[in-house]
């Protein structure tokens, strides 16, 4: 499922608008999308249930990036300002500095330049955080390739792409769990004697 439209690809490719469906139901593995005076049945197996469901209740832009109230969010260089209200909606705490750490950072990068800020902002996530990339969609000035490419010289690894809006798409990055401080492996203090 895409930003606006189901998308099935194998031996036959499908594209289906979403505002264009009007019915998808599922029954004995079989997924069964209806959509203008279309229909479509697709042999899916145990997973036509949640599809339908997915479909018929799509999840919200925030849902997709992961945002749960009460998580700390840093925005930088985001001059969405409808998508920071939906953050605040959703109550997330929306910070302007770092702090001891917040969960999720949205980075909005415009050309290739802005991806040499990617190390520093990404200090400013906890260990389990996610620092999501926004770029422009299908710009010479940034891409993906370059995006991926800054966020492993960050000392990130790239985990998913969703489309943000219909102009931009957001990429997340994660701190690699091998290289996230776990109370375990943090040395205790010395001790007194």
């Amino acid at each position: 499922m895409e930003h606006k439209d189901l998308v099935f690809r194998g031996p036959e490719r499908l594209s289906i608008p979403l505002n264009e469906i009007s019915t998808a139901i599922a029954h004995g593995g079989r997924l069964r999308v209806i959509f203008g005076s279309r229909t479509a049945d697709f042999e899916i197996g145990a997973v036509a249930a949640k599809w339908a469901d997915r479909i018929t209740n799509p999840p919200s832009r925030l849902d997709k990036l992961g945002i749960k109230p009460g998580m700390t969010v840093l925005p930088v260089m985001l001059r969405d300002r409808g998508f920071v209200e939906e953050l605040r909606n959703r109550e997330a705490r929306i910070v302007r500095t770092p702090g001891h750490g917040v969960d999720v950072i949205f980075f909005a990068a415009s050309d290739r330049a802005d991806l040499e800020r990617l190390t520093d902002v990404s200090r400013g996530l906890k260990p389990a955080g996610a620092l999501w990339v926004i770029r422009p969609k299908g710009s010479a000035a940034i891409t993906e390739a370059e995006t991926m490419a800054a966020g492993k010289r960050a000392g990130l690894v790239d985990v998913k792409v969703v489309s943000f809006s219909d102009t931009h798409t957001a990429e997340k990055f994660v701190i690699p769990v091998a290289k996230r401080a776990t109370p375990s492996r943090v040395s205790p203090p010395p001790r007194k004697h």
